[in-house]
């Protein structure tokens, strides 16, 4: 009883937060950048919430199920790539658009907007339906007598579309604000309390393969490389991290901002993967358990009641988040970069609001879908992440850092990174047992078509002419002024 008052009081609050924000919702900037107004404290954990949702939470706790804490080189690749985002946050500012496709048709073509959007669009509703994945298999652990898998599927997704349709970008940041901070907190204090009942860290260890505390595990390099690359080169691209820098009230919220998030990822995902093994160690023989679940699962079984109830109503909370940032990320594409680019530049804000409202509804029962078609997670979630990695990331990469790269090298990089990335899983998927078959089961498809997509990017780029300058400067002002 008391999990569901917690997580009727959870929902109502994210309601109240969207419904209020709502009425400040008047233009499409105000839907697609929430007026360009937000505050870092409010970037902070919006920028934490957008990134650590299912793929941390399920897709990360499977891994680390399977294999300790050689799982955490899966976020270490978000760690390193958040180095890098420090000298990006303030120039995105600056450059001030809706969307990545706004990026890459001011420094390339109308090609690399439309190919990138297709890009983005396809990578991200895989993201989300994964969301609607996890928060169906956590309305089933806490109601499990009367609702399933598949039903609580479909009721998480209301909720999303609901939220993400009622007041765009204003929406998912404040409601981020909140639930970060649940999540935070309620992590942070789960954490001791499960080493505690499992026997302090020697009871830990005495339950677990060796394997599973040593740097690489039972995985190879490569293997590593498989969770490392896909995580980094989704982050260095990442649609949702830009129209949050373009959301930011200055370019100094957006720089003092990425400090937040470092410190806040590298924390909360480390103490992810820790209750994960910890988890683990308590309950991995429990019955009909599925791995992704396993902090759900310790969370409801481990806890104090009222701590478990708030922590688990925070998952779900969180899985909502993901669910809106990445629903809303594609929706603002199809609306801003095709519907307001190339067939309705025309249109009132009235109407692209609602077309905005159509597009998330539509989105939203794609995503559907894909997921209940989706077994495991952290396929999924390595999948979608290596599609963007590969065919988004390299040319925006350029775009901030090198003046030489064109339209034609970046048309060429979009179409190998997202050629590479499907046909490798395809391949992946067959049931033959031939030589290259097998190799592409061992080796994940982000290593060639991230490798092929810079190739192309540089190749195609040097062998044609360079771009005009007022192309790079549209980026890189403070360059051109030298």
């Amino acid at each position: 009883m008391l999990y569901a008052v917690v997580l009727i009081g959870i929902l109502a609050v994210l309601l109240a937060v969207s419904i209020a924000r709502s009425f400040f919702v008047k233009t499409k900037a105000d839907f697609v950048v929430a007026g360009r107004k937000l505050a870092w404290p409010v970037l902070v954990f919006t920028l934490l919430s957008s990134w650590i949702g299912a793929g941390s939470l399920f897709a990360g706790a499977e891994n680390a199920f399977n294999n300790g804490f050689a799982s955490l080189w899966q976020p270490a690749g978000g760690w390193v790539g958040l180095i890098v985002v420090v000298l990006i946050a303030g120039r995105a500012r600056r450059f001030a658009q809706y969307t990545v496709p706004d990026l890459l048709e001011a420094r390339y073509d109308r090609f690399a907007r439309l190919f990138g959007t297709l890009a983005i669009v396809i990578a991200y509703i895989s993201i989300t339906s994964y969301q609607f994945r996890a928060g169906g298999d956590i309305l089933h652990l806490i109601f499990p007598e009367t609702i399933g898998r598949e039903t609580g599927m479909y009721i998480i997704a209301i909720f999303v579309i609901t939220f993400t349709a009622l007041a765009g970008m204003s929406s998912v940041a404040y409601l981020d604000l909140v639930i970060g901070l649940l999540v935070t907190i309620t992590a942070c204090l789960a954490l001791p309390l499960l080493v505690g009942t499992a026997g302090g860290w020697e009871g830990v260890r005495a339950a677990l393969p060796a394997t599973h505390f040593q740097v690489l595990g039972h995985l190879k390099w490569y293997q590593a490389l498989n969770f490392f690359l896909p995580v980094l080169f989704l982050l260095l691209g990442n649609q949702a991290m830009y129209q949050k820098f373009f959301s930011a009230r200055s370019e100094r919220d957006a720089k003092i901002s990425v400090v937040g998030w470092i410190l806040g990822t590298l924390v909360l995902e480390t103490v992810i993967i820790a209750l994960a093994v910890v988890g683990s160690a308590l309950y991995r023989n429990q019955p009909n358990l599925e791995p992704r679940e396993i902090i759900p699962v310790a969370a409801r079984l481990g806890l104090p009641v009222l701590l478990g109830a708030f922590f688990l109503g925070g998952i779900f909370a969180k899985v909502i988040s993901t669910g809106n940032n990445y629903l809303f990320s594609p929706a603002s594409n199809l609306i801003h970069d095709v519907y307001h680019r190339f067939l309705h530049p025309r249109a009132t804000e009235k109407e692209i609001l609602i077309f905005s409202r159509l597009v998330v509804i539509l989105l939203g029962v794609v995503a559907v879908y894909l997921a209940a078609h989706t077994e495991s997670i952290l396929r999924m979630a390595l999948y979608a992440y290596t599609v963007y990695g590969a065919a988004v990331t390299p040319v925006v990469l350029a775009a901030f850092f090198w003046k030489r790269a064109n339209a034609r090298g970046a048309l060429a990089s979009i179409l190998v990174g997202t050629g590479i990335s499907i046909g490798w899983n395809l391949i992946a998927n067959l049931t033959s047992e031939h030589p290259f078959v097998v190799f592409t089961k061992e080796v994940d498809a982000v290593i060639p078509a991230v490798f092929f997509s810079f190739l192309a990017l540089v190749l195609v780029s040097l062998a044609t002419a360079p771009p005009p300058e007022e192309k790079w400067r549209a980026v890189m002002p403070k360059e051109a002024a030298a």
